[in-house]
């Protein structure tokens, strides 16, 4: 089992998650944050920490596509393991529907 960052991740991007982890296991993209399951070591720390509830554990019905797209994009992208200021509007995004089609994109973020 690994944990995985979901769609509730995007235009979110709280790093509440990072701060907390072992591991250092999260990376970065421009609009959310991808676990590298090979990394993981499954201690689940990171999923209570998340103020979008976007972290679950690979286990749960249909992450299968979380779990390419987290081990697609932790490849890819820089690794963070310091917290930061989510974007100013990440409440306002918070449980919004359709996330992945409005804004995903593959582009990297800053990382540390």
């Amino acid at each position: 089992m690994t944990y995985v960052v979901t769609d509730a991740c995007i235009k979110c991007k709280y790093t509440d998650c990072v701060e907390v982890c072992p591991v250092d296991c999260f990376y970065e993209g421009e609009t959310m944050l991808v676990i590298n399951p090979s990394e993981c070591i499954d201690c689940g720390v990171c999923e209570p920490e998340c103020p979008a509830e976007a972290i679950l554990p690979d286990t749960e019905d249909g992450l299968e596509k979380w779990l390419e797209l987290n081990t697609k994009y932790s490849a890819e992208w820089p690794n963070i393991t310091s917290q930061k200021d989510p974007p100013a509007d990440a409440d306002e995004h918070k449980g919004e529907e359709g996330k992945f089609e409005k804004y995903f994109t593959p582009e990297p973020g800053e990382g540390d």
